[in-house]
Protein backbone atom coordinates (compact mmCIF):
# COMPACT_ATOMS: atom_id res chain seq x y z
CA UNK A 1 0.00 0.00 0.00
CA UNK A 2 1.36 3.34 -0.91
CA UNK A 3 1.87 5.53 2.11
CA UNK A 4 1.03 8.68 1.87
CA UNK A 5 2.85 12.00 3.15
CA UNK A 6 3.25 15.24 4.34
CA UNK A 7 6.15 17.77 3.74
CA UNK A 8 6.65 20.35 6.34
CA UNK A 9 8.78 23.38 5.51
CA UNK A 10 10.13 26.93 8.11
CA UNK A 11 11.56 29.25 5.99
CA UNK A 12 13.86 31.58 8.19
CA UNK A 13 15.70 34.26 8.07
CA UNK A 14 19.17 32.24 7.92
CA UNK A 15 17.64 28.83 7.32
CA UNK A 16 14.98 26.26 5.70
CA UNK A 17 14.20 23.45 8.17
CA UNK A 18 11.69 20.81 6.87
CA UNK A 19 10.51 17.03 8.03
CA UNK A 20 8.57 14.38 6.10
CA UNK A 21 5.82 12.80 7.99
CA UNK A 22 3.79 9.30 6.69
CA UNK A 23 -0.01 9.30 7.78
CA UNK A 24 -0.48 6.83 10.01
CA UNK A 25 -4.14 7.96 10.32
CA UNK A 26 -6.56 10.71 9.78
CA UNK A 27 -4.70 12.23 13.05
CA UNK A 28 -1.82 11.23 13.22
CA UNK A 29 1.73 11.31 12.03
CA UNK A 30 4.88 9.40 12.04
CA UNK A 31 8.34 11.22 11.07
CA UNK A 32 9.96 9.94 8.04
CA UNK A 33 13.18 12.73 7.77
CA UNK A 34 14.21 16.05 9.02
CA UNK A 35 16.74 18.29 8.00
CA UNK A 36 17.52 22.24 7.72
CA UNK A 37 19.22 24.13 5.00
CA UNK A 38 21.83 26.14 6.80
CA UNK A 39 22.14 29.23 5.24
CA UNK A 40 24.54 31.17 7.17
CA UNK A 41 28.33 31.54 7.18
CA UNK A 42 28.74 28.01 5.66
CA UNK A 43 25.56 27.47 3.44
CA UNK A 44 25.20 23.25 4.35
CA UNK A 45 22.16 20.98 3.68
CA UNK A 46 21.58 18.50 6.54
CA UNK A 47 19.10 15.48 6.87
CA UNK A 48 18.50 12.43 9.53
CA UNK A 49 16.31 9.83 9.32
CA UNK A 50 13.98 9.12 12.32
CA UNK A 51 15.98 7.18 14.15
CA UNK A 52 18.65 9.79 14.05
CA UNK A 53 20.89 8.11 11.14
CA UNK A 54 22.57 10.80 9.24
CA UNK A 55 21.31 10.98 5.48
CA UNK A 56 22.62 13.92 4.15
CA UNK A 57 25.42 16.31 5.70
CA UNK A 58 27.54 18.20 2.52
CA UNK A 59 28.02 22.07 1.47
CA UNK A 60 25.59 23.51 -1.22
CA UNK A 61 26.67 23.97 -4.38
CA UNK A 62 28.70 26.77 -5.82
CA UNK A 63 25.82 28.59 -6.68
CA UNK A 64 24.62 29.87 -3.13
CA UNK A 65 21.68 32.20 -4.06
CA UNK A 66 18.69 30.88 -1.83
CA UNK A 67 16.18 29.80 -5.01
CA UNK A 68 18.96 27.45 -6.09
CA UNK A 69 19.79 26.06 -2.62
CA UNK A 70 15.44 25.24 -1.83
CA UNK A 71 15.84 23.55 -5.59
CA UNK A 72 18.60 21.71 -4.11
CA UNK A 73 17.19 21.22 -1.24
CA UNK A 74 13.71 19.81 -2.74
CA UNK A 75 15.59 17.62 -5.06
CA UNK A 76 16.92 16.07 -2.25
CA UNK A 77 13.43 15.66 -0.61
CA UNK A 78 12.03 14.62 -3.73
CA UNK A 79 14.77 11.27 -4.10
CA UNK A 80 13.27 10.17 -0.60
CA UNK A 81 10.04 10.40 -1.01
CA UNK A 82 10.54 7.60 -3.44
CA UNK A 83 6.91 5.67 -3.89
CA UNK A 84 5.66 7.48 -1.23
CA UNK A 85 2.38 9.77 -2.49
CA UNK A 86 3.26 12.87 -1.27
CA UNK A 87 -0.40 14.47 -0.62
CA UNK A 88 0.37 18.30 0.37
CA UNK A 89 2.71 20.85 1.94
CA UNK A 90 2.76 23.00 4.60
CA UNK A 91 4.71 26.15 4.95
CA UNK A 92 5.33 29.05 7.87
CA UNK A 93 4.23 32.10 6.79
CA UNK A 94 5.49 34.79 8.78
CA UNK A 95 3.13 37.52 8.33
CA UNK A 96 -0.64 37.09 7.91
CA UNK A 97 -1.69 40.76 8.78
CA UNK A 98 -5.25 40.91 10.05
CA UNK A 99 -6.85 38.64 7.75
CA UNK A 100 -4.92 35.47 8.26
CA UNK A 101 -6.09 34.15 11.53
CA UNK A 102 -6.43 30.69 10.46
CA UNK A 103 -4.22 28.18 8.45
CA UNK A 104 -5.24 28.69 4.82
CA UNK A 105 -5.33 26.74 1.26
CA UNK A 106 -2.15 28.37 -0.66
CA UNK A 107 -4.09 29.27 -3.62
CA UNK A 108 -2.97 31.58 -6.39
CA UNK A 109 -4.93 34.37 -4.78
CA UNK A 110 -3.76 33.82 -1.43
CA UNK A 111 -0.16 33.77 -2.39
CA UNK A 112 -0.68 37.35 -4.15
CA UNK A 113 -2.64 38.75 -0.92
CA UNK A 114 0.34 37.13 1.19
CA UNK A 115 2.54 39.06 -1.46
CA UNK A 116 1.38 42.15 -0.57
CA UNK A 117 2.26 42.11 3.08
CA UNK A 118 5.38 42.05 2.40
CA UNK A 119 6.17 46.02 3.58
CA UNK A 120 5.33 45.04 7.03
CA UNK A 121 7.84 42.15 7.06
CA UNK A 122 10.07 42.99 4.00
CA UNK A 123 13.16 39.96 4.59
CA UNK A 124 10.69 37.26 5.98
CA UNK A 125 7.69 37.22 3.23
CA UNK A 126 9.52 37.18 0.28
CA UNK A 127 11.53 33.88 2.26
CA UNK A 128 8.40 32.86 3.03
CA UNK A 129 7.00 32.48 -0.07
CA UNK A 130 10.29 31.34 -1.44
CA UNK A 131 9.51 27.38 -1.20
CA UNK A 132 5.48 27.61 -1.67
CA UNK A 133 6.87 29.13 -5.45
CA UNK A 134 9.37 26.59 -5.71
CA UNK A 135 6.82 23.45 -5.08
CA UNK A 136 4.15 24.87 -7.55
CA UNK A 137 6.62 25.27 -10.38
CA UNK A 138 7.84 21.44 -9.73
CA UNK A 139 4.30 19.91 -8.70
CA UNK A 140 1.42 22.24 -9.72
CA UNK A 141 -0.80 20.15 -8.56
CA UNK A 142 0.28 19.54 -5.03
CA UNK A 143 -2.10 21.12 -2.14
CA UNK A 144 0.24 23.38 -0.45
CA UNK A 145 -1.19 25.27 2.99
CA UNK A 146 0.41 28.14 4.99
CA UNK A 147 0.07 28.64 8.53
CA UNK A 148 0.87 32.17 9.85
CA UNK A 149 2.98 33.39 12.60
CA UNK A 150 1.07 36.19 13.52
CA UNK A 151 -2.27 34.18 14.60
CA UNK A 152 -0.65 32.86 17.77
CA UNK A 153 -1.06 36.45 18.99
CA UNK A 154 -4.47 36.74 18.39
CA UNK A 155 -5.17 36.67 21.86
CA UNK A 156 -3.12 39.86 23.29
CA UNK A 157 -5.09 42.38 24.54
CA UNK A 158 -6.05 45.43 22.70
CA UNK A 159 -4.42 47.61 24.98
CA UNK A 160 -0.93 45.40 24.58
CA UNK A 161 -1.68 45.66 20.95
CA UNK A 162 -1.76 49.62 20.62
CA UNK A 163 0.97 51.79 19.41
CA UNK A 164 0.43 55.88 20.55
CA UNK A 165 -0.46 57.19 17.52
CA UNK A 166 -3.30 58.62 16.10
CA UNK A 167 -5.77 56.34 16.47
CA UNK A 168 -6.57 56.13 12.64
CA UNK A 169 -3.49 54.75 12.17
CA UNK A 170 -4.47 51.18 13.87
CA UNK A 171 -7.37 51.10 11.94
CA UNK A 172 -5.51 51.02 8.87
CA UNK A 173 -3.48 48.06 10.68
CA UNK A 174 -0.73 50.01 12.22
CA UNK A 175 -0.67 48.02 15.53
CA UNK A 176 1.47 45.25 17.06
CA UNK A 177 1.30 41.63 15.60
CA UNK A 178 3.97 39.65 17.29
CA UNK A 179 5.52 36.80 15.23
CA UNK A 180 7.12 33.08 15.73
CA UNK A 181 3.64 32.17 16.59
CA UNK A 182 3.86 29.04 15.43
CA UNK A 183 6.77 28.15 17.56
CA UNK A 184 5.02 29.25 20.95
CA UNK A 185 1.74 27.30 20.09
CA UNK A 186 3.83 24.80 19.68
CA UNK A 187 5.85 24.88 23.06
CA UNK A 188 1.99 25.89 24.53
CA UNK A 189 0.84 22.57 23.42
CA UNK A 190 4.13 20.30 24.57
CA UNK A 191 4.33 22.52 28.17
CA UNK A 192 0.87 21.03 28.54
CA UNK A 193 1.35 17.58 27.25
CA UNK A 194 5.07 17.46 29.40
CA UNK A 195 3.61 19.73 32.68
CA UNK A 196 0.44 20.57 33.00
CA UNK A 197 1.21 22.37 36.46
CA UNK A 198 3.41 24.41 34.66
CA UNK A 199 1.31 24.93 31.66
CA UNK A 200 -1.12 27.08 33.29
CA UNK A 201 1.26 29.02 35.64
CA UNK A 202 2.75 32.10 34.10
CA UNK A 203 5.60 31.48 31.39
CA UNK A 204 7.44 33.32 29.19
CA UNK A 205 9.13 31.42 26.37
CA UNK A 206 12.57 32.86 24.65
CA UNK A 207 12.85 32.08 21.00
CA UNK A 208 16.36 32.60 20.61
CA UNK A 209 17.77 32.15 17.24
CA UNK A 210 18.95 34.61 14.06
CA UNK A 211 15.44 36.18 14.50
CA UNK A 212 14.56 36.18 18.61
CA UNK A 213 11.91 37.30 20.80
CA UNK A 214 10.04 36.41 23.61
CA UNK A 215 6.83 35.67 24.50
CA UNK A 216 4.73 35.84 27.97
CA UNK A 217 2.21 32.65 28.21
CA UNK A 218 -0.70 32.39 30.72
CA UNK A 219 -3.19 28.97 30.33
CA UNK A 220 -1.61 28.30 26.82
CA UNK A 221 -2.20 32.09 25.33
CA UNK A 222 -0.05 34.57 23.92
CA UNK A 223 -0.10 37.49 26.59
CA UNK A 224 2.39 39.63 25.66
CA UNK A 225 5.49 39.05 23.31
CA UNK A 226 8.77 41.54 21.94
CA UNK A 227 7.51 42.16 18.46
CA UNK A 228 5.59 44.03 17.25
CA UNK A 229 4.41 45.95 14.02
CA UNK A 230 7.39 44.27 11.80
CA UNK A 231 9.76 41.21 12.78
CA UNK A 232 12.39 43.94 13.17
CA UNK A 233 11.29 44.73 16.77
CA UNK A 234 12.55 43.43 20.21
CA UNK A 235 15.49 41.59 20.83
CA UNK A 236 19.28 42.48 19.47
CA UNK A 237 19.08 39.29 16.22
CA UNK A 238 21.59 37.95 14.26
CA UNK A 239 21.75 40.86 11.51
CA UNK A 240 18.32 43.01 13.29
CA UNK A 241 18.27 45.77 15.42
CA UNK A 242 15.41 44.97 17.78
CA UNK A 243 13.91 47.82 19.56
CA UNK A 244 15.31 51.12 18.61
CA UNK A 245 14.31 54.97 19.61
CA UNK A 246 12.39 56.20 17.02
CA UNK A 247 14.46 59.07 16.83
CA UNK A 248 17.19 57.41 15.52
CA UNK A 249 15.57 56.59 12.33
CA UNK A 250 14.21 60.32 12.00
CA UNK A 251 17.93 61.60 12.39
CA UNK A 252 19.11 59.21 9.92
CA UNK A 253 16.19 60.22 7.71
CA UNK A 254 16.31 64.24 8.12
CA UNK A 255 19.94 65.17 9.00
CA UNK A 256 22.26 62.17 7.73
CA UNK A 257 20.33 62.45 4.34
CA UNK A 258 19.93 58.49 4.19
CA UNK A 259 17.32 57.17 1.43
CA UNK A 260 14.58 55.03 3.23
CA UNK A 261 15.74 51.46 1.43
CA UNK A 262 19.31 52.28 2.81
CA UNK A 263 18.09 52.48 6.12
CA UNK A 264 15.75 49.38 5.40
CA UNK A 265 18.85 47.01 4.80
CA UNK A 266 20.83 48.16 7.29
CA UNK A 267 18.07 47.99 10.22
CA UNK A 268 17.42 44.14 8.84
CA UNK A 269 20.35 43.07 7.79
CA UNK A 270 23.25 45.03 8.42
CA UNK A 271 22.48 45.53 12.56
CA UNK A 272 22.12 43.24 15.25
CA UNK A 273 25.00 40.84 16.29
CA UNK A 274 26.24 41.82 13.10
CA UNK A 275 26.59 45.02 13.45
CA UNK A 276 27.47 45.68 17.04
CA UNK A 277 30.42 42.90 16.26
CA UNK A 278 31.66 44.45 12.54
CA UNK A 279 32.10 40.14 12.35
CA UNK A 280 29.26 37.93 11.92
CA UNK A 281 25.69 37.85 12.87
CA UNK A 282 25.82 34.27 13.98
CA UNK A 283 26.04 33.25 17.27
CA UNK A 284 28.52 30.50 17.09
CA UNK A 285 31.43 32.39 14.93
CA UNK A 286 30.93 35.22 17.62
CA UNK A 287 31.50 32.33 20.57
CA UNK A 288 34.35 31.06 18.63
CA UNK A 289 35.62 34.80 18.59
CA UNK A 290 38.30 36.35 21.12
CA UNK A 291 38.05 39.92 19.60
CA UNK A 292 36.57 42.26 22.52
CA UNK A 293 33.93 43.41 19.66
CA UNK A 294 32.38 39.75 19.85
CA UNK A 295 32.06 39.15 23.34
CA UNK A 296 30.26 42.79 23.60
CA UNK A 297 27.72 42.18 20.74
CA UNK A 298 26.95 38.41 23.12
CA UNK A 299 26.98 40.98 26.45
CA UNK A 300 24.37 43.14 24.46
CA UNK A 301 21.92 39.70 23.10
CA UNK A 302 22.07 39.05 26.77
CA UNK A 303 21.63 41.99 28.49
CA UNK A 304 18.69 43.04 26.39
CA UNK A 305 16.74 39.85 26.24
CA UNK A 306 17.00 39.54 30.44
CA UNK A 307 15.40 43.58 30.37
CA UNK A 308 12.87 42.43 28.11
CA UNK A 309 11.66 38.82 29.85
CA UNK A 310 11.74 41.12 33.00
CA UNK A 311 8.96 43.42 31.30
CA UNK A 312 6.79 40.93 29.94
CA UNK A 313 6.95 39.42 33.59
CA UNK A 314 5.49 42.58 34.88
CA UNK A 315 2.71 42.11 31.66
CA UNK A 316 1.52 38.91 33.57
CA UNK A 317 2.38 39.53 36.99
CA UNK A 318 4.81 37.30 37.42
CA UNK A 319 7.38 34.46 36.50
CA UNK A 320 6.72 31.01 37.13
CA UNK A 321 8.32 28.76 34.34
CA UNK A 322 10.84 29.79 31.47
CA UNK A 323 11.37 27.91 28.42
CA UNK A 324 13.73 28.15 26.08
CA UNK A 325 13.98 26.92 21.98
CA UNK A 326 14.50 28.01 18.59
CA UNK A 327 18.25 27.67 17.69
Amino acid sequence: MTRRSILALNAGSSSIKFALYDLVSSRDMQLVSRGTLDLGDKPTLRAKAADGTVQCDRPLTADKRRDAAIGEMLNWVQGEIGERNLICAGHRIVHGGSEFIEPVRLTPDIIDAIDKLTPLAPLHQPRSLAPVRAIAALQPDLPQVGCFDTAFHQTIDPLVRRFALPRQYEEQGLRRYGFHGLSYEYIAGRLSEISPIFAAKHTIVAHLGNGASLCALHGGKSIDTTMGFSALDGLVMGTRCGAIDPGVLLYFLLERGIAAEELQAMLYEKSGLLGVSGISGDMRTLEASNDPRAQEAMALFAFRAAREAAALANTMGGLECLVFTAG
